[in-house]
């Protein structure tokens, strides 16, 4: 499963550009599936039939990049985003459309910038990516509007325990969910990989009218944020703690009935576990629950330092551990307990 998740980790999968993932993941899968599909989003449908409830698990395959939005008379490159700090992406090396042309994110250098540019945070306005053109006409030899942008960042393990990569967020919750495919479970289960997951929660939306789920598992990375001047109660998740069990986020309340029961999981079977304690951000969950009649959702997430950024920091253990909540969950059929209860 490890390697798995290094192999998903190193492909480039900027939302809306998820094309090589899913190529990826869809011929990991065909051993394990009734049927395999994929909607006009490009969502990834990964169906096992089966008497029971049904039961949809789901992942994200983009990651968090960059556009092309304009090309400078001096060849450098403007650039569109959401959900990165600027602060993080000065110098990081990156790749530029199908091509992977290769640039880096540059700014001012330090010597000729005044003190009031100096003392604040520069901006992504005040960024460009420097791909060594000469000039516009050089540049739109290499790049157009519109081509997609990734971070240059190779998985590795590294310390006691933990891996480093980019797309953690959210391929640790692919490679889980390729990993339950090779079971079987007492119900009608899909494996949903989804589209769009870091620009609004698009292809899940899609996905909960395609599957039309009873209950639906959202494998997910999260904010760690156990940092030296943060306290206990700011962590939102400590890296080594377990899998984080969610009570609530900034898209989605889990229903009592759902969080007990993960959590009741957790404790049978001796998996340690974590309370994700922030309540911003939000997950595939904050689209499924409220679509059709009302869908029971619940999240287990993989802690991550330095989530949206080019180079997240997670454990092993922990990501193994949430293999295993997910995958006892299903496997001792608590969801029907979860369903009794609607």
């Amino acid at each position: 499963m490890l390697q798995r998740l290094e192999e998903l980790c190193n492909l480039n999968g900027v939302s809306g550009d998820e094309g090589r993932v899913r190529a990826y993941i869809k011929e990991a899968v065909k051993p394990y599936a009734t049927d395999v599909k994929t909607d006009a989003m490009g969502n990834l449908y990964v169906h096992k039939a089966g008497n029971g409830p049904r039961v949809m698990a789901c992942a994200h395959m983009d990651e968090v990049g960059m556009m092309v939005r304009g090309i400078l008379d001096n060849g450098l490159i403007a650039y569109a985003q959401t959900g990165l700090d600027a602060r993080v992406v000065v110098s990081k090396r990156v790749i530029i459309g199908k091509d992977a042309v290769p640039g880096i994110i540059g700014a001012k250098a330090i010597h000729l910038q005044s003190r009031e540019e100096f003392e604040r945070a520069l901006k992504h306005k005040d960024l460009y990516i420097d791909i060594g053109a000469k000039d516009k006409g050089d540049a739109e030899k290499y790049v157009k509007l519109g081509d997609y942008i990734s971070f240059v960042t190779e998985f590795s393990r590294f310390g006691d325990g933990l891996m480093k990569a980019k797309a953690l967020d959210d391929r640790c919750g692919c490679a889980i969910l390729i990993e339950l495919l090779k079971n079987d479970y007492d119900c009608d289960f899909t494996a949903v990989f989804t589209v769009q997951e870091e620009v609004g929660l698009r292809g899940a939306q899609a996905a909960a009218y395609n599957v039309n789920p009873e209950l639906a598992l959202i494998l997910e990375g999260t904010t760690a944020n156990d940092m030296p001047k943060s306290e206990g109660h700011e962590y939102v998740t400590r890296v080594g703690g377990g899998p984080a069990i969610s009570v609530m986020d900034g898209g989605t309340m889990v229903l009592p009935r759902m969080f007990n029961a993960l959590r009741a999981t957790a404790k049978k079977e001796n998996i340690p576990f974590q309370l994700r304690k922030g309540t911003r951000g939000g997950t595939d969950a904050g689209a499924i629950h409220k679509s059709l009649a009302g869908v029971v959702c619940g999240g287990i997430s993989v802690p991550c330092r330095y989530i949206h950024s080019p180079e997240s920091v997670a454990s092993v253990s922990d990501f193994e551990n949430a293999f295993r909540l997910a995958h006892s969950f299903l496997k001792n059929r608590t969801f029907e307990e979860v369903l009794k209860n609607v």
